[in-house]
């Protein structure tokens, strides 16, 4: 893949008490290169429970690229590329919601835990352009696995 039109990649994730810290970890580690640095933030939810926030920005390109390539192992990727429209934003952000209990697994799915947020290379900035960016990188991705 030559080319990225991605200025960077977003994974966030929240854990909660209930939730083992180390897990939580590895499930993001699942789309990242290894050694990648995590952001931690301790907030606290409504009733004074403790809610860490784990996240990381990935700017290179070859980083971007490890993280796109674990994305062509999701197993609704010709749904995902069908659903660029909706994905990405007037903002030209790419915005995807990761199954956090799969990717600790080493699973691969859309559903609920891991926020993936995209910021989309478009010139002009507008949404269409982003959308046949991303639909671009996607397509290269899908045919180079």
């Amino acid at each position: 893949m030559p080319q990225i039109p991605l200025h960077y990649v977003d994974l966030r994730t929240f854990c909660y008490a209930t939730e083992d810290e180390k897990r939580v970890e590895e499930a993001l580690r699942t789309f990242l290169p290894e050694e990648f640095e995590i952001e931690r933030v301790e907030s606290e939810g409504h009733y004074g429970d403790r809610i860490l926030v784990l996240s990381a920005r990935v700017e290179n390109a070859d980083d971007i690229r490890h993280v796109l390539a674990r994305l062509a192992d999701l197993e609704s990727f010709d749904q995902l590329i069908d659903e660029l429209d909706e994905r990405v934003t007037e903002n030209t952000e790419l915005f995807l919601r990761l199954d956090k209990q799969a990717a600790f697994g080493g699973d691969i799915r859309l559903g609920d835990g891991i926020t993936f947020r995209g910021k989309v290379e478009a010139y002009p900035a507008k949404k269409e352009q982003a959308v046949e960016n991303a639909e671009d990188v996607l397509e290269r991705l899908r045919d180079e696995s």
